[in-house]
């Protein structure tokens, strides 16, 4: 039966592009013949880049004492 390692490890993550011919390759702190994990995940497309950004950006724009104030003081509907 195998058992979990339960050492405590340090993550490193590294932004790479795959060349022409599928490989990647990156160089770290690492010792030679050092053992390592490697996960590798692939990105997703970047189609919803500029709403991610959007939806993470300020909320300055609304806090607006003058706004505030008109708000404040409309009628219910």
């Amino acid at each position: 039966m195998a058992t979990a390692d339960q050492h405590p490890r340090t993550a490193l993550t590294y932004e790479v592009h795959a060349r022409a011919d599928g490989k990647v390759e990156f160089v770290g702190p690492f010792q030679p013949g050092e053992r390592l994990t490697v996960i590798v995940i692939p990105e997703a497309g970047r189609e919803f880049d500029d709403l991610v950004a959007a939806a993470g950006s300020t909320l300055d724009f609304w806090d607006n004492p003058l706004d505030d104030e008109d708000w404040n003081a409309a009628p219910a509907a």
